[in-house]
C-alpha cells in the first residue's frame, strides 16, 4: 500500500465531513428533505487534488467518513479526471453536461442527462466532462467515500 492511498481517502473525508457538518443533512433530524442542486443551503468542498482544478463535492446526505453517503460532483466543462477507484460501489446519475466514463477492460460509456450508471468496487476508470458546461454528478455510495489515484495492487 501506497502512503497516497491512506492519505488521499483520509484529506477528502476530512473535507466532505467539513461539508457534512453544515449540509441540509445534519439539520434533517431523521426528516424527509430536499436540496436543489443551485441550492444556498448546499456547501462545495474541494476535490482530491489530482482531480482537475474547480472540481467540487456537496453532501447530500448521510456521513462521507461512514457508510451510505449521497454527494454531488461537479466537474468543469471540458475537463478530464484522471485515472482512479473507489473502494465503494458508486451509483450515479449525471444531473447536467455530458460524461464520458472508461472502466479497465471495458468499452467507454457515455452518459447524458438522466444516466444511470453503476460502477463496482476497486474497478478503476477514467472520466471525462466532454460538455462546455459544467457535469454535475450525483453519486451514492455504499462505503466511506474515497478517490485513489492509479488502480489497486
Amino acid at each position: 500500500m501506497h502512503s497516497h492511498d491512506i492519505i488521499i481517502p483520509r484529506c477528502l473525508a476530512a473535507v466532505l465531513i467539513g461539508a457534512f457538518l453544515s449540509s441540509p443533512a445534519v439539520h434533517a433530524g431523521g426528516e424527509a428533505f430536499i436540496v436543489h442542486p443551485d441550492g444556498e443551503d448546499l456547501v462545495w468542498a474541494e476535490c482530491p487534488d489530482f482531480f482537475p482544478e474547480g472540481c467540487g463535492m456537496a453532501v447530500l446526505q448521510g456521513d462521507p467518513a461512514d457508510h451510505n453517503a449521497d454527494i454531488l460532483l461537479r466537474i468543469p466543462g471540458q475537463s478530464t479526471i484522471p485515472h482512479h477507484w473507489h473502494s465503494s460501489a458508486e451509483r450515479m446519475v449525471l444531473v447536467a453536461g455530458e460524461f464520458h466514463v472508461h472502466y479497465d477492460g471495458q468499452e467507454p460509456v457515455v452518459m447524458r442527462q438522466g444516466t444511470y450508471a453503476y460502477g463496482p468496487p476497486r474497478l478503476p476508470h477514467v472520466a471525462h466532462c466532454r460538455s462546455d458546461e459544467d457535469c454535475l454528478l450525483f453519486i451514492a455510495f455504499e462505503k466511506p467515500v474515497d478517490a485513489i489515484p492509479g488502480a489497486p495492487e
